[in-house]
């Protein structure tokens, strides 16, 4: 479009250039914009790619050998490749497996994994609930301190005495003997990771339920419980995955044979000079399905728990 300067026989008229040296308005969007674009959009991180895959192939090789070893019997196991699949697959290795008390075992794991999660997650909601919204009092400071330090703590410090207080209690040798330590040693993490998703709500949200004539327990559980759905599904299946394949408290704390747990129960296939590897194997798998189905069922909560930090 021309524009026209000046009046009178000195007008000139033409295009308005920019001032050298300056890049237009929109300059980005032109040609050379739009190539520099196309190349950052065709830029591909193949080292990170080529880690991505490295680290399927570790994950996806033992899982592999996993599953194919349970279908093989235990000659052709030790007569075969160990990667190749089983001519003649066989499901005697799982026949094995359920013939040796496994659902006794596999029960025995329900029971303790459900009765040390659900009330650990439970008490650590309320608990974390109290730290965020109780104010600064100094009780729930030193509440705070003190589960915080229980992070510090490996269960294998502490496996002695919690073995002579199992034994003054008369629990040994109980379910319940691996359910009160799993609790305790779940509560630490659980208070921390639920705390912080607490904070995270808006503050105008609980001010708003107060002025409906909400009480601190409804507010706690018709706003604050919904709103951290998917922080206690994350330390639910955390907590859960831990508990379900505990070996050294059921080890120390449990050693009548009816009250073994599937960690526990891989005993059954050794005997004093072999092992029945395929059927280990099997159990092995048959171990991982529930954990798996948990995932499954509640992997959308699971992802956006452990993604939100990311995501503000």
């Amino acid at each position: 479009m021309a524009t026209r300067t000046g009046t009178g026989t000195g007008a000139t008229t033409g295009p308005t250039a920019p001032a050298p040296g300056r890049t237009p308005r929109g300059g980005g969007s032109g040609p050379a914009g739009a190539r520099r674009r196309g190349a950052s959009a065709q830029r591909r991180n193949y080292l990170g790619g080529l880690a991505g895959w490295v680290w399927l192939l570790i994950i996806i090789v033992p899982i592999y050998w996993i599953v194919i070893t349970s279908f093989k019997s235990q000659s052709v196991y030790f007569s075969t490749n160990p990667l190749a699949l089983p001519g003649e697959p066989t499901l005697d290795n799982y026949r094995t497996v359920i013939e040796a008390d496994f659902v006794r075992y596999f029960v025995n794991s329900v029971t303790v994994t459900v009765g040390a999660t659900v009330p650990a997650v439970l008490v650590s909601f309320m608990a974390a609930f109290a730290i965020v919204r109780g104010g600064r009092g100094r009780f729930l400071r030193l509440a705070n301190g003190v589960f915080l330090m229980g992070l510090a703590i490996p269960l294998q410090a502490t496996i002695i005495p919690i073995y002579l207080i199992i034994i003054r209690l008369h629990l040994y040798d109980s379910l319940l003997a691996l359910i009160l330590p799993s609790i305790a040693f779940a509560i630490p993490l659980t208070v921390l990771i639920l705390a912080n998703f607490i904070r995270d709500v808006p503050n105008e949200l609980f001010e708003s339920m107060r002025l409906d004539g909400a009480t601190e327990w409804g507010t706690m559980w018709r706003l604050a419980f919904p709103l951290t759905r998917p922080a206690l599904v994350t330390v639910t299946v955390y907590q859960a995955l831990q508990v379900w394949n505990s070996f050294l408290l059921p080890l120390v704390l449990t050693q009548s044979p009816e009250l073994r747990v599937l960690p526990l129960a891989l005993w059954s296939f050794q005997g004093q000079y072999s092992i029945d590897i395929p059927a280990v194997l099997a159990s092995v798998v048959l171990t991982t399905l529930p954990i798996l189905a948990l995932y499954v069922l509640g992997r959308r909560q699971l992802l956006s728990g452990l993604t939100a930090g990311f995501t503000k």
